[in-house]
């Protein structure tokens, strides 16, 4: 029995080289790339914020065309309604420098006409924009209001009576802009926004004057900054 033992395991022992040789090599599997997860930035929910920058009287205006400082508040909500679109609305309120700084047209009779500049705007706006990461560019336009621009009439430095139509306090705006989110439910913004009030004309006074019509605009650029609350910020994608 021990020999039968021994000259079986001595067969195995030379059998299982040879057979280990006549199996197939193993496949070799490389291991699948490292996939980051895609980073989507999310523009929906509320914001509130600040901005600063320089107000401009447009041509044919009574106001001052010299750069005035602006300062103001902004708050609103966007909606992101695909990858690449963002619908949304904004309430702005703006103070602006210079607000006591007349500027006038003098006609040929030596009558004179001034204006004093506008020092509050505001306005209510619809916008829609699109995104690419955390890049928005978006267009705006809607409702606009401004304090009453103050006009007089003077010859030789006396007051004259003249009366006027238009000089309003409601208007339309519509700007451009580029808001980029730097980080976490924060947002920085630059604005181009235009204000249009009509037109304000002369229709009673002196003679060289009535019919005089002047054009009641601004041209506003500034930047702002934001905070997004809830939903802002990158968002990492699941797969």
């Amino acid at each position: 029995m021990k020999k039968f033992l021994l000259g079986a395991a001595t067969l195995i022992a030379l059998a299982a080289p040879a057979a280990a040789a006549d199996m197939p090599p193993r496949p070799y599997s490389k291991a699948p790339a490292y996939t980051a997860p895609a980073v989507v930035y999310n523009w929906t929910g509320f914001y509130i914020g600040g901005h600063v920058g320089g107000a401009f009287a447009g041509d044919n205006s009574l106001q001052s065309s010299d750069a005035r400082f602006m300062g103001g508040i902004q708050g609103g909500f966007d909606y992101q309604f695909s990858q690449n679109w963002v619908v949304g609305a904004e309430a702005q309120y703006s103070w602006l420098g210079g607000g006591n700084t007349n500027s006038g047209v003098l006609f040929p009779a030596g009558t004179l006409v001034t204006g004093s500049a506008t020092d509050q705007l505001g306005s209510v706006t619809g916008r829609l924009g699109y995104t690419w990461g955390p890049a928005l560019l978006y267009g705006k336009g809607g409702y606009a209001w401004r304090d009453t621009n103050n006009i007089g009439v003077s010859i030789a430095g006396v007051p004259q009576p003249f009366a006027t139509s238009g000089n309003r306090k409601d208007g339309y705006t519509v700007g451009a802009g580029l808001e980029y989110m730097f980080a976490p439910n924060w947002s920085a913004k630059a604005e181009y926004q235009y204000y249009n009030f009509g037109n304000t004309t002369i229709t009673a006074g002196p003679a060289d004057v009535v019919g005089a019509r002047f054009r009641d605009d601004e041209h506003t650029v500034k930047v702002g900054l934001n905070y997004r609350f809830g939903w802002g910020g990158p968002v990492v994608a699941k797969y």
